[in-house]
């Protein structure tokens, strides 16, 4: 296994100014931090008899560095405001935060709801939402949800509404005039959705039909001399006016611009995007792509643009690239149409335009030099593990990884749970949790029968995998393999076996035990994946016993609610005491009639 030499990548540190990046074992972030000159300034941090390692924090930060990595600006403001930009998203352990800092918020649509909301987020996600933003502004983002939610009518509450089944009571709101209660089937999705159009068309800055609107409702409720409704709409009208404005102002001087860049080498690319919002630098991703040798530069381009903002939600008006792109034109007019207004690709050949693409091809460049043998080494670990998995049990490949795992204790609440891997990386929504239904008692073996059964048999739950992984041996792999022959499935089954100081030392296949290769990587993930099965497994007992333990023999009381249980509790300290109390004594609780003190009675006598 390569290993990240410190010393050999001080070396290679440039004098120039930007945001350094200090990595722990596990890859998570200690330390974000800017520098005029990124040589010197990450150096002190290794060398005795500096400043920095005066403090205790910061050598202790030093301490568990396994690697670093940096970003080249062009001036030491824009190592400021990135340094900023990262920390806000990052928060690393050993830098000073602000507790309240939550980042930029975005005006969030939940266009995945069978009646979606509107809501402020912290982060854009890759799901079916439309966001609008960052904004700087969150009192801004409040106003302006409130805002838009009465205008069109948008529901508040965040009640499932998926099902096609409606009938709820309609809540405060719907009396109020300000929803139009789809929770009860009031209004049709049909309806809804064309109110969610209006909306994004709103956000989207088209505000002249809602002023024109507003202003006749107005008009119509001061004739009918509807003064009161008049001086609502009137308000509201103002607020739109007022949001418009600061619309023109900010879309005159926006400045958001993606700069894609890229660097190369043999079949290994490195794709560098650089993103501005508002005229800043806030951040950076890096993409790896897997290329031929013979691909030209404008199509690993053209693939990565199409891959990445055909599913990203926000698109910014200018995307800045270091070659030119192949069917831009019809590229350009998907963009322009998704994000509702005119999207340039541009580019640029020389001036400030092409300094930012500059930027972005240098940190391509160092991605690629200082981070291969670390892509190298992660791809041994998940899709090599995979490839050596496969090989022992002589499949073609194994991509889909299941394991499965039964817990109890004494019997109590039999659980069992399933985790999977994809590519030799945890696929948590993909996991699911089995509340035994025909097992009594502790017995593992009954217990793997029944929830192997319920998952091979419901297609619901998930694609079949490549391979199954049994946490145990011969017994537990003999009994997968009979509820597979009995459903008429073929899919090998391993048993993780583990030696007497419970380390993963094997796998059980086809009535055989096989070790594994010295130094393989298959080890560590199987190692990896039994432990997630058995720690899924525990949390999931963990949170029913706590359910359990939160219930209370006074719950089966008539008339005994959360108020009058927490009064008894509080006065008698245990409810042997409450069993043993006088009517009289029962009476003299806060909160008790003689009707619930008579109910407590005569349930304990």
């Amino acid at each position: 296994m390569s290993i990240f030499d410190i010393e050999e990548e001080l070396n290679k540190l440039p004098h120039s100014p930007g945001v350094y990046i200090m990595h722990n074992e596990n890859e998570a972030i200690l330390y974000v931090g800017k520098a005029i000159d990124l040589h010197n300034r990450v150096r002190q941090y290794f060398r005795a008899g500096h400043g920095h390692n005066n403090s205790p924090k910061i050598t202790k930060m030093v301490s568990q560095i396994a690697y670093f990595e940096y970003i080249v600006t062009a001036s030491e403001m824009e190592a400021l405001v990135l340094e900023c930009n990262l920390i806000k998203e990052h928060r690393p352990k050993y830098n000073t935060l602000m507790t309240d800092d939550k980042g930029y918020p975005y005006i969030k649509i939940t266009l995945g709801d069978h009646f979606p909301r509107i809501m402020m987020s912290h982060r854009m996600s890759r799901d079916k939402s439309l966001y609008f933003g960052p904004f700087t502004d969150r009192k801004a983002v409040h106003d302006t949800i409130a805002l838009v939610k009465k205008i069109f009518h948008l529901r508040n509450c965040n009640r499932d509404l998926n099902s096609s089944k409606c009938d709820d009571r309609p809540c405060l709101y719907y009396q109020i005039g300000q929803c139009p209660a789809p929770c009860a089937g009031l209004i049709s999705k049909q309806d809804y959705d064309k109110s969610i159009e209006e909306a994004v068309s709103f956000l989207n800055g088209n505000t002249k039909a809602v002023i024109k609107k507003l202003k006749e409702e107005m008009t119509s409720q001061a004739e009918k001399m509807e003064f009161e409704k008049a001086a609502e709409t009137r308000d509201l009208l103002e607020s739109v006016e007022k949001i418009s404005e600061k619309q023109r102002v900010s879309n005159s001087s926006s400045d958001d611009k993606d700069i894609i860049a890229m660097a190369r080498e043999d079949k290994d690319t490195v794709i560098s995007i650089f993103f501005i919002r508002d005229g800043s630098l806030i951040g950076r991703e890096n993409h790896h792509m897997s290329i031929d040798s013979s691909d030209t530069d404008s199509e690993i381009i053209t693939a990565f643009i199409k891959q990445y903002y055909f599913a990203v939600p926000f698109i910014p008006k200018e995307i800045l690239t270091v070659v030119k792109i192949d069917d831009d034109r019809v590229i350009t007019e998907y963009l322009s149409d998704r994000k509702g207004q005119n999207v340039k690709i541009t580019t640029p050949q020389k001036g400030e335009k092409k300094g930012l693409i500059k930027l972005a091809e240098d940190n391509a460049r160092l991605v690629l030099s200082q981070d291969i043998e670390r892509i190298k080494r992660l791809e041994k670990r998940t899709t090599g593990a995979c490839r050596e998995i496969a090989e022992i049990i002589g499949s073609e490949n194994v991509i889909r990884m299941e394991a499965f795992d039964i817990s109890n204790i004494s019997g109590y609440h039999s659980v069992a749970s399933m985790v999977v891997f994809e590519n030799g990386k945890p696929k948590r929504n993909a996991y699911r949790k089995f509340k035994l239904q025909t097992v009594e008692g502790p017995d593992d073996y009954a217990s793997m029968k029944e929830v192997l059964s319920r998952r091979y048999t419901d297609e619901k739950i998930g694609p079949l995998p490549d391979v199954i992984m049994m946490d145990g041996g011969k017994g537990q792999v003999h009994i997968a393999e009979a509820v597979l022959n009995s459903i008429g499935l073929e899919i090998p089954v391993c048993g993780m076996v583990k030696d007497d100081n419970h380390r993963t030392r094997g796998l059980y296949y086809k009535d055989e035990e096989i070790s594994f290769k010295p130094g393989s990587e298959a080890i560590h993930m199987i190692t990896a994946l039994q432990d997630e099965t058995h720690r899924f497994a525990i949390t999931y007992h963990k949170q029913l016993r706590s359910a359990d333990q939160t219930r209370s023999i006074l719950d089966d009381i008539k008339g005994i609610g959360p108020k009058r249980r927490k009064a008894l509790l509080l006065h008698f300290k245990d409810v042997d005491s409450i069993k043993n109390a006088s009517l009289e004594e029962l009476e003299n609780v806060e909160g008790m009639d003689k009707k619930a003190a008579n109910a407590v009675y005569e349930f304990f006598n």
